[in-house]
């Protein structure tokens, strides 16, 4: 399988964002973000997904955390997406399972190329909560469907259970991750496009 690696780099009026993502690599990783508890989630990410994750951005977080947070998803979608490349010999498919103290979250991914998210389960207090005075916890499902749109995936990711907003969305991000990871890995009966299309 060749090198799957991605790099993009997006700079706009409200943040300049670069992103490398090696979906082969060991989960080292480098978050910058200027949004601390966003740095912890996409620290799990790539620590979960065993992925080699670089995340540099700065944006105006003195006004809110919403442009910087979802400028960030939309390049790490983007480079999930190239770092995909043709997508032949992975599985394609991926769920996840990830129990948090009394939180349970689950998600699954379709590397499809057909991009879709169906978010659900959160409850109502992940609506006006702030984790660490720095990420309100309603942008989640922006997160979610910005890398789903952006990265080309199917992703269904449910809250089964939870009460704390903290543990909520940190199962979700490594739900996400498991499941990412499981769907690119390498399927070693698999030498081709894992579709009857032939493209995926």
């Amino acid at each position: 399988m060749s090198n799957r690696v991605g790099r993009v780099e997006r700079i706009t009026s409200e943040s300049s964002v670069v992103v490398e993502i090696d979906l082969d690599g060991s989960g080292k990783v480098e978050i910058a973000t200027g949004v601390p508890f966003y740095d912890h989630m996409l620290t799990a990410f790539g620590t979960h997904g065993a992925f080699d994750l670089v995340v540099r951005a700065t944006g105006d977080v003195d006004i809110d955390a919403h442009h910087t947070v979802e400028d960030v998803a939309i390049v790490l979608g983007q480079a999930l997406r190239e770092a995909l490349g043709d997508k032949k010999g992975i599985r394609r498919f991926g769920d996840a399972w990830i129990p948090m103290d009394e939180t349970l979250a689950h998600a699954a991914v379709d590397a499809s190329g057909r991009p879709y998210c169906v978010h659900v389960g959160e409850p109502d207090v992940m609506t006006g909560f702030v984790v660490g005075n720095n990420y309100p916890t309603v942008l989640n499902r922006h997160v979610f469907e910005s890398i789903a749109f952006h990265a080309q995936l199917a992703l269904h990711l449910r809250v089964i259970h939870g009460r704390d907003p903290h543990h909520i969305t940190e199962a979700e991000y490594k739900a996400f991750a498991r499941a990412l990871r499981a769907a690119v890995e390498p399927d070693p009966r698999i030498g081709g496009i894992p579709s009857t299309k032939g493209v995926l």
